[in-house]
């Protein structure tokens, strides 16, 4: 079985923002698999269990708040045999500029708390993850921590909200394209992708996945 992870956080004033990303791409799997969430007390979140393009899967969104995911996958992992091998958690990334993706089987927290906490509790940071670049487009850095905490937890709008939209389609093809092919045929088709803005964020599908 596959764990599939998305990181946000619980509560309808964070959704559309930067930081419930993770979320957002689990629903789309969600949808794709024709499943439905269910609250799980042990998992300490929202769960969906079934088969995802002939997968066995486990979709789960922590209701733990961003700071305490690795709470939730904790408590899963304890309750259902999963290799680590077989989990990924999907994230947004400020490092990272809009229009990129970047799975890969291990790393660094990156300064994100929910990837901080996971790492935390199980003790390792070997486990695949997908990291969806959300750097503003007009500004690459930040002068404070608080302008970066409100930016994550701020709903997005307009231009950034349409490319995200299109980000979340790209990262949802990313997921079943791991599960499918594996970790280093989805990292050879999707990290080197890129959207980026043009004047009417015009867009087509080609194979399976989204171009510019």
């Amino acid at each position: 079985m596959h764990l599939i992870v998305g990181l946000g956080n619980p509560g309808r004033r964070y959704d559309g923002s930067p930081h419930n990303l993770g979320y957002e791409v689990v629903d789309m799997l969600t949808a794709c698999a024709g499943l439905r969430f269910r609250t799980s007390l042990r998992s300490l979140g929202l769960l969906a269990r079934g088969m995802l393009e002939g997968m066995d899967v486990a979709l789960l969104k922590p209701t733990t708040y961003m700071n305490l995911s690795g709470e939730a996958v904790g408590s899963f992992l304890r309750y259902h045999h999963v290799d680590l091998k077989e989990l990924l958690v999907i994230s947004d990334d400020t490092n990272l500029p809009m229009g990129r993706l970047r799975i890969r089987s291990g790393g660094s927290h990156g300064g994100h708390k929910g990837l901080l906490s996971i790492i935390q509790v199980l003790g390792t940071n070997a486990f695949a993850r997908l990291r969806i670049g959300v750097m503003p487009l007009e500004r690459q850095e930040w002068v404070e921590e608080d302008d970066l905490v409100r930016y994550v937890l701020t709903p997005l709008r307009g231009e950034e909200r349409l490319l995200m939209g299109r980000m979340k389609e790209l990262a949802t093809y990313a997921v079943i394209c791991y599960l499918k092919e594996g970790m280093a045929s989805a990292a050879n088709k999707y990290n080197k992708k890129e959207l980026l803005e043009t004047d009417s964020l015009r867009h087509r599908r080609h194979d399976g996945a989204l171009e510019t």
